[in-house]
């Protein structure tokens, strides 16, 4: 387990604080702010033992199709060419944040940082910024998704205990799945529209998903968050 180190996460709370007072001077009626995080709100914190750490798990049922998680505009996106200072805290990205398709670090300020990685996770995200049930989550139920669609730079041991479990988590795994993984969307994302949907006026692309879900070959692949270095 990795240990963050007090600096960083007092910078990053910091610039949080700051850009939650910038943002909330702009906000509207039921924003982000009233809520305070961007999971389903029948998702909690607990501990789940000393190998795994913490991890999120859902307080009552949550059905499939259901959104739950969206990207926030107070998560610290962070490029390490334009902020250097951060490669100083490589174990502090490395741990709690994921890679987006520009190739940046996005460190969610919410419980999201400690969605655990599971082999036959119940949540994945289509080409957009948010996570859909993929399956129904039952009450108590740890939610998860899979580490191998965050663009991993290293190799990780699994712990999930599932009969399908990889063992180990790797880089190559994003090609090696993305069809699966497009499989289980295409099928759950219909579902959006026939359950309760509490995270629906947070999501910045809802024209989008309304199109989706009128002609579901529109569902972006989940390729789309895959990142893809230049070559110099």
């Amino acid at each position: 387990m990795y240990c963050a180190r007090p600096s960083l996460l007092y910078d990053l709370r910091h610039k949080q604080s700051d850009r939650h007072q910038r943002l909330a001077g702009q906000a509207t009626p039921g924003a982000v702010f009233k809520r305070g995080f961007m999971l389903h709100p029948n998702a909690e914190l607990r501990y789940s033992g000393p190998e795994v750490g913490s991890g999120v798990y859902a307080t009552a049922f949550i059905p499939k199709g259901t959104i739950t998680w969206v990207q926030d505009p107070l998560d610290q996106v962070i490029d390490l060419n334009s902020n250097p200072e951060y490669r100083d805290y490589p174990p502090v990205l490395e741990r709690y944040s994921f890679r987006n398709r520009d190739g940046h670090y996005v460190l969610c300020w919410d419980y999201a940082r400690f969605v655990n990685h599971h082999c036959e996770a119940n949540c994945l995200s289509p080409g957009l910024d948010f996570e859909i049930a993929i399956r129904d989550i039952e009450e108590g139920e740890e939610i998860t998704n899979d580490y191998g669609s965050l663009n991993l730079e290293f190799e990780m041991t699994c712990l999930c205990q599932s009969p399908r479990c990889r063992r180990c988590t790797k880089p190559e795994d994003f090609d090696r799945l993305a069809d699966v993984w497009d499989k289980h969307l295409q099928q759950a994302f219909p579902h959006i529209a026939r359950v309760d949907q509490p995270l629906w006026a947070y999501l910045s692309d809802r024209a989008l998903v309304e199109a989706c879900l009128k002609d579901n070959r529109l569902v972006p692949s989940i390729r789309n968050h895959l990142y893809k270095p230049v070559s110099v």
